[in-house]
Formats: structure tokens, C-alpha cells, sequence
């Protein structure tokens, strides 16, 4: 099919993508037609091992810091270990290739099969992290994957692939199977590249996301992150102020799991603060707090000059004094309200949370949902406490999909090593946050399922014993 020409340089964006996509598609039918579960496990771990290696590690983290200007190198180098080791573990038993369930109730037999070409949006934040993980699940189920990176992550996205590359020359991959936009990256090309492709995964801003869901393509998209947590009276309160700390300074809160509000009960809040001052966390106040407020958010957006900066950058940014700064590691104000009219209720990215004081337990999952009807609906909330049924509160009567219990927000979201859920970077917020899953998004996303349907015993039930129940309650 011809695409009007528009032009970059001397290409045309539309040959340009179409030849992309073929490349992909052709080496994807190869994978598929020669493929076997070792196979499809080899290029998966081919592709992880491309970041895992510490060199590697290093070169990209540093290259991701340097070229985007968000978080920092130490953190992201731990983020890609553990984000990929935990992928590993994930997918290392799971049956992706030919018959992966029979069963002989239902008579019937699941095959695995490959989407296609998945294309993948992925986000400045995690320019290294986020590619990998796509790519690891895609190639697991034995597809071809063309990744859009943002134009700050394009460089290291690039040179990650190269050394994705390099790994499959080894065991004689085609590296057609992993590829990216070229540079220069544009919303034309990745415009082009979501119509194309089979299955498409976005992750990052919400007009990404919104423009995936709008282009034709079967799409996965995540919703925003605006994660809340609680601290009631009975919680550890050192222990909560310990990973409530090293969540929120992790990697500059480039995470969309980074805790963007902290809802305390009043009877604690005090005492709680005291234990968050010594972990780091700053409390300003007065003219100052206001002065962070309106520099963070002084345009209607955040403050670049602020988003994932060290927290010596951000005090200066917002030209404020802050207590005892060599050792501040985030800082807090207290909100002022919740909505539109007050963006500290919103997300930040950056070493900063907003402090609301909740009467009790009720009024602290009030809180919460408010936040949740301003912003991040679906995404998932936090709580630090010893009573059991709390998290079913939240659980039943929240628009989330997941509670987290006493545990460091952004590392427990996304999947740890100490939790049940996927490793993943991308976490569906379901109907709520205007997704079509509401889980960690993972390997299972990246493949059909044939059914083979045989005949079985009839299993045909009794109408009275259906509506025997009904029938005493409203006649018939």
C-alpha cells in the first residue's frame, strides 16, 4: 500500500516504516516456522543479557542520565538488573511454543501462537529498562518487536539494540527481530509505526497512550500514575518512614509508582514525620513550601528544570530553604486541597510528595479517592498498617488495581522479588485509568492462544436447580 510522501531528509516517513515493518514481518514467519521453545527462550535471554552484562549496565545507565537528564545512574543500573532478572524468573518455566495445555475435562487443547510485529511507545524515564522488558516478551513468544523510543531515549535506545544485536549474532538470531525507528525519532514515524504493526504496547505519557488506543491497532496502553499512600496509627511507623524514603528517592522518582502523596492519620502524622526527617524527607513550610509548589508546577506542567533532577538541583531550582539540605533526600509540603486548582495533588516525578492529615481511617480512604477522581484512577494505592482488613477496605471501594502493603511503593508496583506480581514496567489501571488490562503488563499479553475444541459428556443443567433460589425470592 503507498503512503503520501512526507518527507525526512530524502525519505519518505511511509517507505520508511513499510520497510521496517516487512523486515520485521519477514524474520518474525522465519522465527515462527523454524521456532521452538528453546529457540524463542534463547533470543529472550540473548536480549537480557545484552543489559545485564555489568559493563553494559553501566555504559547504558550512564549514557540514559546523560542524553535524558532524568534520574540517576546508580538507580537505573539497579533498576535494569533487577527489573530484568526478575523478568527471567517470571517467564523461565512458562510454556510459550506449541501445545501449552491440555485438558481432557473440557476436551480441550491450547496452543501458543505468536501476535506478529508488536510495535512498542516507551518513555524517557526508562529508556533502557522499559525496551528490554518489551523486547524479553516479545521474543519469549516468538515475536518480531519495532520499538519508538522518545526523543531524548532514542541514543541509548539505539545502542541498546546494537548490543541486542551483537548477542544474536552469536547463536544466529535475525536481528530483524528487534528493531527501532531511526533517528531522527518523530511523531509522524511513530504515528505510521502504531497503524502497522499487530499488536501495539505504549507506555509513558497519556497522549501516547490516547493516540495508540485511537489508531487502529490492537493496543495495550497504561493509565497515569498518581499513587497515594497510607499510614494509619497501627503501622510500623519506622519501618514505613524507611521504605516510604528509599521508594520516593529511588532513581529521582522517575517512577509512575513513586509515592506523589502520603495521607497520615492524625493521631501519628507527627511522630511519623519525625521518623521521615531522619530518612531524608524534608518538610517545608510557609512561603517556601508555595514558592516549590509554584515553580514545580509555574507553566500548568511540571517544571522540567525539576522532573527527575537530584534533590540539590530541585532546592535550587525553586530558589527555596530547606533544613539541614546536605542530607535531605525529597521534600514535602502540605496540600492544600485536591483537583485542578491544586497541582500538588497531582503527579510530580520528582523528589517532592504532598502531606495530607486524615482524621482517621475512613477519612484517609476518602482522601485517597479523591486523589484517585483527580488523577491516576486504576493505578494503585499504598498502605502501612498491621490491621488485616484495611486492605480490603481499600481494595472494595477504591477505583485500584492494586493495594500494596507495607512495602516501598515504586519497587513493589512493578513487581519484587518479595511480592507475587509480574516484573514489569508498565501496569494496566483497567477501566478506571482507561486500560483494556488491569495487570502488570507481561508475557501472556504478547501471544494468542489457539483452541482446539473436541466433544465432551454433555453437561447440560437442571433449569429448576438454576433458579430454584430466584424462584422462592420473586415467584415465577
Amino acid at each position: 500500500m503507498m503512503i503520501a510522501s512526507r518527507k525526512i531528509g530524502d525519505a519518505s516517513i511511509g517507505v520508511l516504516i513499510e520497510n521496517l515493518v516487512a523486515r520485521a514481518r519477514t524474520a518474525q514467519k522465519a522465527f515462527e516456522a523454524n521456532g521452538s521453545q528453546q529457540r524463542y527462550d534463547d533470543a529472550a535471554l540473548a536480549a537480557a543479557w545484552a543489559v545485564m552484562e555489568p559493563t553494559r549496565n553501566t555504559e547504558l545507565s550512564t549514557m540514559a542520565v546523560e542524553t535524558t537528564g532524568l534520574g540517576n545512574v546508580a538507580d537505573k543500573m539497579t533498576k535494569n538488573h533487577r527489573k530484568t532478572l526478575g523478568l527471567l524468573r517470571d517467564i523461565r518455566h512458562a510454556k510459550t511454543h506449541g501445545v501449552i495445555e491440555n485438558d481432557l475435562a473440557t476436551g480441550i487443547t491450547k496452543i501458543a501462537r505468536p501476535v506478529g510485529v508488536v510495535g512498542a511507545i516507551v518513555p524517557s524515564t526508562n529508556p533502557v529498562a522499559t525496551p528490554v522488558n518489551n523486547i524479553v516478551n516479545a521474543l519469549k513468544c516468538g515475536n518480531a518487536i519495532i520499538i519508538a523510543p522518545s526523543p531524548k531515549g532514542a541514543a541509548v535506545c539505539e545502542r541498546l539494540i546494537g548490543y541486542i544485536h551483537a548477542e544474536f549474532d552469536k547463536i544466529g538470531i535475525d536481528r530483524a527481530l528487534v528493531q527501532m525507528i531511526p533517528q531522527p525519532v518523530a511523531k509522524a514515524k511513530a504515528q505510521l509505526l502504531m497503524e502497522r504493526v499487530d499488536l501495539l504496547v505504549a507506555t509513558g505519557s497519556q497522549d501516547n497512550v490516547r493516540r495508540a488506543a485511537t489508531c487502529g491497532t490492537p493496543a495495550i496502553g497504561v493509565g497515569a500514575g498518581n499513587v497515594s499512600v497510607i499510614v494509619d496509627e497501627t503501622a510500623n511507623l519506622a519501618e514505613a518512614a524507611a521504605k516510604i524514603a528509599a521508594s520516593k528517592r529511588f532513581d529521582n522518582s522517575t517512577s509512575c509508582s513513586s509515592e506523589n502523596a502520603i495521607i497520615l492519620i492524625d493521631a501519628i502524622a507527627d511522630q511519623f514525620l519525625a521518623h521521615l526527617d531522619r530518612a531524608g524527607g524534608r518538610l517545608v513550610e510557609g512561603t517556601d513550601a508555595w514558592q516549590l509548589i509554584s515553580v514545580l508546577f509555574g507553566t500548568g506542567q511540571i517544571n522540567r528544570a525539576m522532573l527527575a533532577k537530584d534533590i540539590d538541583q530541585v532546592i535550587a531550582a525553586a530558589q527555596i530553604r530547606v533544613e539541614r539540605a546536605e542530607t535531605a533526600a525529597f521534600l514535602i509540603v502540605e496540600g492544600r486541597g485536591i483537583g485542578p486548582h491544586y497541582p500538588e495533588s497531582g503527579e510530580k516525578l520528582s523528589l517532592a510528595t504532598t502531606l495530607y492529615r486524615a482524621r482517621d481511617f475512613d477519612h484517609a480512604a476518602k482522601l485517597a479517592g479523591e486523589i484517585f477522581d483527580h488523577l491516576g484512577a486504576g493505578h494503585s494505592v499504598g498502605l502501612h498498617s498491621r490491621d488485616e482488613q484495611r486492605p480490603l477496605q481499600l481494595g472494595m471501594t477504591l477505583p485500584t488495581c492494586r493495594v500494596i502493603v507495607n512495602q516501598p511503593h515504586s519497587f513493589a508496583t512493578g513487581g519484587a522479588f518479595d511480592n507475587g506480581l509480574p516484573f514489569s514496567l508498565s501496569m494496566g489501571c483497567g477501566s478506571w485509568g482507561g486500560n483494556i488490562i488491569d495487570d502488570n503488563l507481561n508475557y501472556r499479553h504478547f501471544m494468542n492462544v489457539t483452541k482446539i475444541v473436541r466433544p465432551i459428556a454433555e453437561n447440560r443443567p437442571d433449569q429448576n436447580e438454576i433458579f430454584e433460589h430466584y424462584w422462592k425470592k420473586a415467584g415465577r
